[in-house]
C-alpha cells in the first residue's frame, strides 16, 4: 500500500467533506432519492454517514481490541430531528476521537483480513474516503455532483486495493491482473487470484484488463455510483465485470 497521508491531512479531508455533505443534503432535501444507493432517501443517506461517525468514534475511542464495540460504548444512534444538527454532532463525535488518540494506536477495524494497518490512522483514512463518497453520493441526489477531490480520491483507490480488496478471500474466477490507470498519473496493479487480491504485485506480465479514468471515476466505478461506459477500458471488458459484480460496495 503506498504512503499514507499526513494524519493532519486525513482530518482535514474528513471535516471538510462532511461539512460539503451537510451543504449537498440541504440542497437536495431529504426525501430525494439517492441515485447511487436506490434504495435509500437524503434522510436514510444522512443517518447512515452519521451512525458511521458514531460508531467510528467509539471504536477508536475504545483503543486496542479484538473486536468492535459494544451498542452501550456507541450510545443512541437515533437520529434526532433536526437531522443536519444531528449529523454535526456526529462528525464532531468522530473528530474529537481523532484528535484525542495518537494515529498509530492500534484498534479494531472490519479489515483484519487484509494487509492494511488496524490503527487509528488507518480508520482515519478510510473515513476520508467514506465522507468522499457519500458526499458525491448528497450531490448526485441534488442534482450538482462533483468530481472527488484529486488528492482523497488518489489515495482512497490505495487503501481500497488493500483493504476492501483484500478483505474479501478467495478470488471465484479465473485469475486476472487488472491495471487501472488515473489521468493524474498513478497507475495501480492488483492481482486476482484463488489467494485473493494481492495489490502492487510485483511488475511482471501485462494486465489482462486497463481501466483508465480520472481518480474520482475510477474510485465511483469501484464503488458501482457510475458504470463502465463512463471509464475506458482496454483488454478484456469480463474480467472488469467479474471485479466490479466481486466487490459490489454500498
Amino acid at each position: 500500500m503506498t504512503s499514507m497521508p499526513p494524519y493532519p491531512a486525513l482530518l482535514d479531508q474528513i471535516d471538510e467533506r462532511a461539512t460539503a455533505f451537510r451543504e449537498a443534503v440541504t440542497a437536495a432535501g431529504l426525501t430525494a432519492p439517492v441515485p447511487g444507493c436506490p434504495e435509500w432517501t437524503v434522510r436514510d443517506l444522512t443517518a447512515h454517514l452519521g451512525r458511521v461517525h458514531r460508531f467510528w468514534a467509539a471504536t477508536v475511542a475504545a483503543g486496542p481490541a479484538d473486536g468492535p464495540p459494544s451498542a452501550e460504548a456507541i450510545g443512541d444512534t437515533t437520529p434526532q430531528p433536526d437531522l443536519l444538527a444531528w449529523s454535526a454532532e456526529s462528525t464532531h463525535l468522530l473528530m474529537e476521537a481523532l484528535r484525542s488518540a495518537p494515529p498509530d494506536r492500534d484498534c479494531w477495524t472490519w479489515w483484519g483480513a487484509s494487509e492494511a494497518p488496524m490503527t487509528v490512522a488507518a480508520v482515519a483514512r478510510h473515513q476520508a474516503q467514506e465522507a468522499a463518497v457519500h458526499t458525491y453520493d448528497a450531490q448526485e441526489a441534488a442534482g450538482k455532483a462533483e468530481p472527488l477531490p484529486a488528492a482523497i480520491a488518489v489515495d482512497a483507490i490505495s487503501e481500497f486495493l488493500v483493504a476492501s480488496l483484500g478483505s474479501l478471500g478467495p478470488w471465484p474466477h479465473r485469475p486476472a491482473r487488472i491495471a487501472l490507470s488515473a489521468v493524474e498519473g498513478p497507475t495501480w496493479l492488483v492481482d486476482l487470484t484463488p489467494a485473493g487480491a494481492k495489490a502492487n504485485p510485483a511488475p511482471s506480465g501485462d494486465p489482462l484488463a486497463t481501466i483508465h479514468a480520472s481518480a474520482s471515476d475510477l474510485l465511483l466505478l469501484l464503488y458501482g455510483r457510475i458504470p463502465t461506459d463512463a471509464v475506458v477500458i482496454k483488454g478484456d471488458s469480463s474480467a472488469v465485470a467479474e471485479l466490479l459484480a466481486w466487490t459490489d460496495n454500498d
